[in-house]
């Protein structure tokens, strides 16, 4: 088994990764060495290379925090996982061994890496960070599992506990938000209404089950929910872009007396957003989210079953492919807007 990986590092904030070759270091107790078939590309991965998250004290240092892949090799101690075990590869903390941290070497240079890293082909992971999960499971839409959808998803199910026929307005039609448009078209909202400014994606959205989409380069969002609401606003709005303003519109677009909106967005560190307090003292709600309060070991197998089950639509999101190598492109166009969610192969396609 050869014992270097090709992975994507960040050495300079804002500037693009490069493709290095790392020696796999040994396993320590409650590690798992994972064959990472494909690693979705979150917002949280742009801001961090594009330094919107403030100083980085780990530079240099892999990225990547939801994936998939195959267990290669497992450390002392660990009963989660074994070898040849198909995995979810997750941010999101679940049961087993939290091993915050590993150090990998590439031309005599120390490069960090956290509990999870996934912008490579083969990693080293804690093992609270896998799920194991069926092999009847695409790979491909597995990786989605690792983020996009447990929070997305998790929002709707578990922060806001949407009900049948209650109403939502989602606000940016990337992964997580679309993850919550299959979440509540799941659960029967009477209006799904999707907010964005790439009318592709609001296309998208519309195929998935949205029953109303607003195009907020051309209209007024606030102006569109409230008529498509006689004036009342929505129970649930969701905020998916990390724009401040955008923020303010999902808390405004949020029914007084007892709707909710959820910030699940993440922003440049240090911009703030404002909210009239009469609203709170009327009942209306502003919550965050922590990957919509999921818990992986029991959210992620059930997502499994509701798309092997056809509830859950997952192959329709319309996600696009890049190889490890076009990593930068990856998040060029997902800074853009242009695309709902990027996926990375590791491997090369033959032939």
């Amino acid at each position: 088994m050869t014992n270097t990986s090709k992975a994507a590092v960040l050495f300079e904030l804002d500037r693009p990764l490069k493709i290095v070759d790392l020696i796999i270091p040994n396993l320590k107790p409650g590690q798992v060495l994972v064959d990472i078939e494909y690693s979705g590309v979150c917002h949280t991965q742009l801001n961090e290379v594009r330094g919107l998250k403030g100083e980085d004290r780990f530079l240099p240092h892999t990225l990547g925090h939801e994936g998939s892949g195959v267990v290669l090799e497992i450390g002392k101690g660990v009963e989660k996982v074994k070898p040849g075990d198909h995995v979810v590869l997750s941010w999101l903390k679940g049961c087993g061994a939290d091993i915050p941290a590993t150090t990998y070497m590439s031309n005599g240079e120390e490069i960090n890496s956290g509990a999870i890293s996934s912008f490579m082909q083969k990693a080293v992971i804690s093992e609270n960070r896998l799920t194991a999960i069926p092999k009847e499971m695409p790979l491909k839409l597995a990786a989605l599992l690792g983020c996009a959808v447990p929070t997305g998803a998790g929002v709707v199910f578990n922060t806001a506990k949407l009900e049948v026929n209650q109403t939502i307005a989602i606000f940016g039609a990337g992964g997580i938000g679309m993850s919550a448009l299959l979440a509540a078209s799941s659960v029967g909202a009477a209006k799904i209404i999707v907010v964005d400014i790439v009318e592709n994606k609001l296309l998208k959205a519309m195929e998935l089950g949205a029953t109303h989409v607003i195009n907020a380069s051309l209209v007024n969002p606030l102006s569109e929910i409230r008529r498509l609401t006689n004036m009342q606003g929505v129970d649930v709005s969701m905020e998916c872009t990390g724009k401040v303003s955008v923020m303010n519109d999902a808390y405004e677009a949020a029914r007084g007396g007892g709707g909710i909106c959820i910030i699940a967005g993440n922003p440049p560190r240090g911009e703030m957003m404002s909210v009239n307090p009469f609203s709170l003292i009327g009942g209306k709600k502003l919550v965050g989210t922590w990957g919509g309060e999921s818990n992986i070991d029991l959210d992620i197998p059930r997502y499994i079953n509701m798309f092997l089950s056809g509830e859950l639509a997952l192959q329709n999101m319309g996600t696009s492919e890049y190889s490890l190598e076009e990593v930068n492109d990856a998040l060029n166009d997902l800074e853009s807007g242009s695309i709902v969610r990027a996926i990375l192969r590791m491997k090369k396609i033959e032939g």
